[in-house]
């Protein structure tokens, strides 16, 4: 028994007594619970106080067959998984009966084998949909899928092939800037996926020697080459069963992508140096930073391998094309860092964020990640300041700087007040800063700002300016 079916309900709907019984024993015996009902109506009554996941029922029986049955739950909208039962007469039958919403049929007699990896099959299927719903929840809650943050058009449009290609077999094509997020989202994937419990190993081809990229994915044999030493397993071995990452698919060599290819299509491959070909069970997910149609013409991606790889087609936008996201990133990563650094940072400032708001990333999210790192680091208080940015930040040309509005007549005094006072306000009075900004010294800066007030420098006021 797995521990992911228990708790699941089973319910078996069966005319013949000998064979609703021996079902439901034989169904007990893997860890399920079990219940039983004699046609279909009788079914319809014990699902409202037994909520069944899994109904297993014949498809001919007297007063409420399979079918009926079927349609029933179906026009009740209940989210249960029904498997048919036919004799080897009304195969036709049980076909209609997929087509009406049964997720699959087994012909009578049943074998135990088969039931029990369908069954296994279901609850693998049932425990993504959970998954997927408690994501969405937490999507309309908070902003954000998994792991993965924003709830803007371009980012609902990524979730929703994300749901659709988890579940499947396919291999995933994913394409964006770099920060982005590519690797995110293979671990997403992969994790609403049956092979969520199997390895997921992500590889950067752009980061291996082209000499060691092939014994990389593929693996070794001793004296395979010099300095092979030992045998090596390569990715796909070690991503059996579970999902291989190739991050950069378009810097990888051609001889390198026709044997990927090869695997691709034959699910085998040899080690370098080795004659014994394996079988391998991977999926494939791979990335690119680069238009995979513009690798292809420009020929760094080859065609065929392209067509292989993209089943499934993800394009993450850059962040600039989904600045109202900015916000609910910079929480995330607020609330990381204040755990990670023991810090109670609280919030950013308005002027702090605007200027955020106006940058434009090009970084993308893994930027807005460091920045909001560094910032966290730096601030002593409960918000985050222009003062804490980077100066890439801060002095971008993105960022809308303020500007003084000065009408004829106005004097060189009053133009140096203005001047000053919205450099205080813009470095949120950290007077060191504003006087590097201006070119003067800290001590002008104050004898300039108690003129303004009206005051004359004391021995008190010189004293304060030699200690900031």
């Amino acid at each position: 028994m797995t521990s992911s079916t228990s708790g699941e309900r089973v319910l078996i709907v069966e005319d013949e007594p000998s064979t609703r019984l021996g079902l439901t024993e034989l169904v007990s015996t893997w860890g399920f619970t079990t219940e039983s009902a004699a046609d279909g109506e009788e079914a319809l009554q014990r699902i409202t106080a037994f909520r069944p996941s899994i109904v297993i029922s014949d498809l001919v029986m007297p007063r409420m067959g399979g079918l009926e049955l079927l349609r029933a739950l179906k026009e009740e909208g209940t989210a249960i998984t029904t498997v048919i039962l036919t004799a080897q007469g009304t195969v036709e039958t049980a076909v209609e009966a997929i087509k009406e919403g049964a997720y699959d049929y087994l012909t009578k007699p049943v074998e135990p084998q088969r039931l029990k990896i369908l069954l296994d099959k279901i609850v693998e299927r049932q425990d993504t949909l959970r998954e997927v719903k408690a994501l969405r929840k937490q999507l309309r809650e908070h902003g954000s899928f998994g792991k993965m943050i924003g709830n803007s058009p371009h980012m609902r449009k990524v979730y929703q092939t994300i749901e659709q290609a988890a579940p499947t077999q396919a291999n995933v094509l994913i394409w964006g800037e770099s920060g982005t997020g590519k690797e995110l989202v293979a671990q997403t994937i992969h994790q609403l996926s049956p092979r969520a419990q199997m390895p997921f190993v992500p590889i950067n081809c752009a980061a291996i020697p082209e000499t060691l990229l092939e014994s990389e994915i593929f693996g070794h044999e001793k004296g395979a080459f010099t300095g092979a030493s030992d045998r090596r397993e390569g990715c796909f071995e070690l991503a059996d069963r579970g999902t291989l990452f190739l991050d950069e698919i378009a810097e990888m060599t051609p001889a390198t992508q026709v044997k990927l290819l090869r695997v691709l299509q034959e699910r085998k491959f040899r080690r370098l140096g080795g004659r014994q070909e394996q079988s391998v069970d991977v999926r494939v997910i791979a990335a690119t930073n680069v238009n995979p149609g513009d690798a292809v013409k420009n020929a760094k991606l080859r065609e065929d391998l392209y067509y292989r790889l993209n089943v499934f087609a993800i394009e993450l936008p850059p962040l600039r094309h989904r600045k109202e996201d900015l916000s609910l990133l910079v929480q995330a990563f607020l609330a990381e860092f204040n755990d990670r650094n023991n810090k109670a940072v609280s919030a950013v400032d308005p002027a702090a964020m605007r200027m955020l708001e106006q940058y434009n990333w090009p970084g993308n999210v893994r930027e807005v990640r460091n920045v909001v790192e560094r910032a966290v680091i730096l601030s002593n208080g409960d918000f985050i300041e222009p003062k804490h940015l980077p100066p890439l930040v801060t002095d971008s040309p993105d960022v809308v700087k303020p500007v003084i509005a000065l009408e004829p007549g106005t004097t060189v005094e009053e133009a140096e007040r203005r001047l000053i006072l919205m450099t205080l306000e813009h470095t949120r009075d950290n007077k060191t800063r504003a006087a590097e900004i201006l070119g003067i010294s800290l001590k002008t800066l104050h004898n300039k700002l108690n003129k303004l007030r009206g005051r004359t420098p004391g021995k008190k006021q010189e004293e304060t300016v030699s200690q900031s």
